[in-house]
């Protein structure tokens, strides 16, 4: 069973927005809030070349990198075609308007 670490309130991401959290180690995880209050939670880096995604234009179920434009879904962190990378996903939570992330994954997923 997952332990379950409470980062916001979904109010707390702007819609078509991003917030960041800060991890002890590795770089911070960029959570996202579509139209649709879908919340999607991602390492805040472009597979590209390192642009934080977190500062990129939200649509639909993707992102846009402020760097390059490449599209990431936020469903799984995979750049549309015809680019191609990835960017790890972090498992999400939204219970009563509150936002938790999955702490194994914070301590374990991408740290460096």
């Amino acid at each position: 069973m997952s332990e379950w670490k409470v980062i916001c309130h979904i109010e707390d991401i702007p819609v078509l927005g991003a917030r960041r959290v800060a991890r002890a180690q590795g770089l911070d995880v960029a959570v996202f809030r579509n139209d649709k209050d879908e919340v999607f939670a991602l390492l805040d880096r472009c597979p590209h070349k390192g642009g934080p995604l977190s500062q990129g234009i939200v649509f639909g179920t993707s992102v846009a990198c402020p760097l390059h434009n490449w599209t990431i879904a936020l469903c799984d962190g995979v750049a549309m075609a015809p680019d191609h990378g990835c960017t790890p996903r972090f498992a999400v939570k939204v219970e009563n308007g509150t936002v938790s992330l999955d702490v194994a994954e914070l301590n374990s997923l991408a740290l460096t």
